[in-house]
Parts: C-alpha cells; sequence; structure tokens
C-alpha cells in the first residue's frame, strides 16, 4: 500500500485523523517483551507515512514507558499527529494485573503534569479519562478536564468505557470529542447505549482491540498455551481454556471471506469495524496495534475494503456467541454498569 488513508474529523470540532488510528500500548506492556526502540520508531514512522495521525498511549502502559517510548516520534512530528493519552487507572506496584481507579481532581492534575513530562509537549491533543471511578460524579471530573482545557495544557476531552447515560452527562459539561471501549466481532457491547449516545452527540468512536487482541488474526489460538507468561492476554476469560477453543471454531467465517476476497483475517475483521460508521451514523476510527511496520500497512489497507451485506450478515452473528468475559473484573468497564 502506497496511497494515504483518508481523514475524517474526531468528533464534531474536533481535530481530523486518518480513519484508522495506531494504539502503541504492545509496543512496550502487556504483550510479552517489548520493542526495541528502533523497531517502534519504524513502526510508527510507518503509520504516519500511510496517514496514519492518531496515536494512543495512556499513561498506565508500563508505568509511563509507553508515553516516553513514543515521545521522540511525537516531538519530530508536532504538527502531522495528534496524540491521545489517557489517566485514571492506578496499578499495584506489587500486582502488575491488579488495578484501582481515580477520577479526583488532585489525582487528574498530577496526572497531566506527568504525562506532559513524558511525552516533552506542552499540549495533550486528547486526554482520556481511561475508567469510571462511580464514587466521584463525572460531571466533577469533565469539569476538572476542562479547566485543562482552558489552561491550553489540553485541546480536546475524550472517554473511555463509559455508558450513554455518562456520556450525555459528561458532554452537557464541556464537549467530548471521543468515547474510546473495545469494539469488534467479539465485543459488540457498546452498541447498546454508548455508541448511539456518541452518534446523537456528535462524538466520535475510537474502537480499542478491534482485532480482539491478536485473536481475530488467528496469530494465537490459546493464550495460556501459546503466550509468555508475562503477556497479559493470558488472564482473559475468552483467550483460555475451554472458551478459546469455542472461540477459534467462530473464526471460520472470517477465514472463509479472507480466502473469497484475497486478504487476511485481521483485514476483515478491520473492515468490519470500518464500516461501523455507516452503518451507526458516526465517525468510528479503529486504533489496531502493532509493533512492526510491514502490520501497519496490511491494517491500512483494510481501509479500502469493502465488506458486502452477505459477507456483514454472516459475520453479524458471531459476538453473541462469543464464550468469556474480555475481562476477569468487568467492574470498571461500560458493560459492567449497564
Amino acid at each position: 500500500m502506497t496511497e494515504k488513508i483518508e481523514s475524517v474529523e474526531l468528533g464534531a470540532g474536533g481535530p481530523r485523523v486518518g480513519v484508522q488510528g495506531l494504539g502503541c500500548m504492545g509496543m512496550s506492556w502487556a504483550y510479552g517483551p517489548g520493542s526495541d526502540p528502533e523497531q517502534a520508531r519504524a513502526t510508527l514512522e510507518r503509520a504516519l507515512e500511510l496517514g496514519i495521525t492518531l496515536y494512543d498511549t495512556a499513561d498506565v502502559y508500563g508505568d509511563g514507558d509507553n508515553e516516553k517510548l513514543i515521545a521522540p516520534f511525537i516531538r519530530a512530528h508536532r504538527d502531522e499527529v495528534v496524540l491521545a493519552t489517557k489517566f485514571a487507572i492506578v496499578r499495584d506496584p506489587s500486582d502488575p494485573y491488579r488495578r484501582g481507579i481515580r477520577n479526583d481532581r488532585p489525582y487528574l492534575r498530577q496526572s497531566v503534569e506527568a504525562s506532559l513530562a513524558r511525552l516533552g509537549v506542552d499540549t495533550i491533543d486528547l486526554y482520556y479519562m481511561h475508567r469510571r471511578d462511580p464514587g466521584v460524579p463525572i460531571e466533577e471530573t469533565v469539569g476538572a478536564m476542562a479547566e485543562l482545557v482552558a489552561e491550553g495544557k489540553v485541546k480536546h476531552l475524550g472517554l473511555s468505557e463509559v455508558t450513554g447515560d455518562e456520556l450525555r452527562a459528561a458532554h452537557a459539561v464541556h464537549p467530548i470529542a471521543a468515547v474510546q471501549s473495545e469494539w469488534s466481532l467479539f465485543s459488540r457491547d457498546v452498541e447498546k447505549s454508548a455508541v448511539p449516545a456518541a452518534a446523537e452527540l456528535g462524538v466520535a468512536f475510537v474502537p480499542y482491540s478491534p482485532l480482539g487482541r491478536g485473536f481475530l488474526t488467528g496469530s494465537f489460538t490459546s493464550a495460556d498455551k501459546e503466550l509468555t507468561e508475562d503477556d497479559f492476554r493470558r488472564t482473559q476469560p475468552r483467550f483460555t481454556g475451554d472458551n478459546a477453543a469455542a472461540n477459534a471454531e467462530l473464526l471460520r467465517p472470517v477465514r472463509e471471506i479472507a480466502q473469497a476476497r484475497g486478504v487476511t483475517p485481521g483485514q476483515v475483521a478491520l473492515a468490519w469495524v470500518q464500516q461501523q460508521t455507516e452503518i451507526h451514523g458516526l465517525p468510528v476510527i479503529p486504533i489496531p496495534g502493532t509493533r512492526r511496520p510491514e502490520r501497519v500497512t496490511e491494517n491500512a489497507a483494510a481501509t479500502t475494503l469493502r465488506l458486502t451485506a452477505d459477507d456483514l450478515s454472516r459475520l453479524d452473528p458471531i459476538a453473541a456467541q462469543v464464550a468469556g468475559d474480555r475481562y476477569a473484573d468487568m467492574t470498571p468497564t461500560s458493560a459492567g454498569r449497564e
């Protein structure tokens, strides 16, 4: 692929970005040993060549290491890229997979200053509340985030894993540019309330894990048997044991469509997500993650793949048959609160 992908406005009044972004988490955290800096830089540069301009990270990814990893690239291309990072998840140093959540103003202030310092920038283009703490009114949190916009530290606000009602309450305080939640052939909970609310309000949707954390590509079939001990996917119910075996069987139509169209299963899965923009009437900018330049090229090519009505019909039943939850503890997610 040599041509650049198309672009779209990231929510009403938001910046213009490529119709596909890049999730940077896996370059340094969660999926086993991270990338070396040179490989990460090559992947980031290839993405930009293809017109991918939304780069997604978070302070919790490797305790800030991910922000540090992409910082030189971001600074070198500051006027060409849209930088998104997040706050709210607090990790337990003694257990990398145990998490707390803070949405209070003092923690927000501390977090944004730390992210700005690690990234070496003056302003964050899109700042997300990573997870919702029901103990803090969302209006209070978004009000504090709006102060960062007024001060020039943040340009646009985003929310991750919120319900439709939470999005409406937040948007009434300050415009929300984007909602980020898991959305894929395997995960369609967001279509119940968050997606309709976003469409109603003119908010963009940024699906994370649009490739089912690699499972939809066929790169692994059983996390507990194939992935390293430090891989986060070993903790996710749908990727282990009997659930993984059952879910692998659900991929048959994905593989068959891919073979018939001369593309990869991953491209079919991404094309399905990309086409949700037409089905639901809102900008949908998935952020598949990868560590390799050639995989970025493959993913970007999916933006021009058009699935037929028959293809979509064959893929539609998959999500309802998936065995196992997305996380062992679904409480911090929108699905866990609806």
